[in-house]
């Protein structure tokens, strides 16, 4: 295990062994704990009552968040004539066809963080399962990604929109702003994406959904919230 820095130390030290914080009391605590010297991500580590191998107790979607991430998200879409003009008018990064899967496939270009498409592309976008899969960034209809509304869907992702999808081990991994964000936003953006994971529950989840909900900082430790609070 490596040895961790001092700063590390000290911020285990301002943590009350095996406490459970409630939402608003953990940000503070976040916030009060040393930073290190670049903003850090916040992120929301939550393992759910599920079990993600059956097809009906998958939980995935998306959710914009009220104050953004702090991160502008470069937008890859696949549209061709009208809809590739209003992909270009919504703000797209990169818009295209089969010219973009060819940049991907030879070029092993990846400077984006989302892809959208229209759903007469998925076709052409299906030739680059194989390496977007992998990274998490091949279109899907649940996450909003794959849609005719284009102007709407990369508006919304410029605007701070979030997916969220379990792993293989039950567990979300989602980002909910900057350490530099103010504890009202970080509260605000912390309840709107626990919120959004609480509707998407599916009905086959038996039990306790969330079974523990951590927050945390790039370098920081994990701030456990209470999980019974926050449905």
């Amino acid at each position: 295990m490596p040895k961790r820095g001092k700063k590390y130390q000290d911020a285990m030290k301002a943590l009350e062994k095996n406490k459970l914080y409630e939402v608003e009391e953990a940000v503070k605590v976040l916030k009060e704990l040393p930073t290190a010297n670049f903003d850090e991500t916040v992120e929301l580590h939550a393992k759910l009552g599920v079990d993600s191998r059956h097809a009906d107790q998958q939980v995935r979607g998306a959710v914009v968040l009220p104050h953004g991430t702090g991160k502008t998200k470069r937008v890859l879409v696949f549209a061709k004539g009208e809809k590739a003009t209003e992909a270009e008018k919504a703000g797209a990064d990169y818009v295209g066809a089969e010219d973009m899967v060819e940049k991907i496939q030879k070029e092993n270009w990846f400077d984006f963080d989302v892809v959208v498409a229209t759903p007469d592309m998925m076709g052409v976008v299906g030739r680059l399962g194989r390496v977007l899969g992998p990274k998490g960034l091949m279109p899907n209809p649940k996450s909003g990604t794959v849609t005719f509304e284009i102007d709407k869907a990369v508006e919304e992702i410029k605007a701070g929109k979030v997916e969220y999808r379990l792993d293989k081990t039950n567990i979300l991994h989602v980002p909910v702003g900057k350490k530099s964000f103010e504890e009202e936003k970080l509260q605000e953006n912390l309840k709107a994406l626990l919120d959004a994971v609480a509707k998407a529950k599916p009905a086959a989840s038996k039990g306790q959904y969330f079974k523990s909900v951590t927050l945390t900082s790039t370098m920081g430790p994990g701030i456990k919230i209470n999980p019974a609070k926050v449905m």
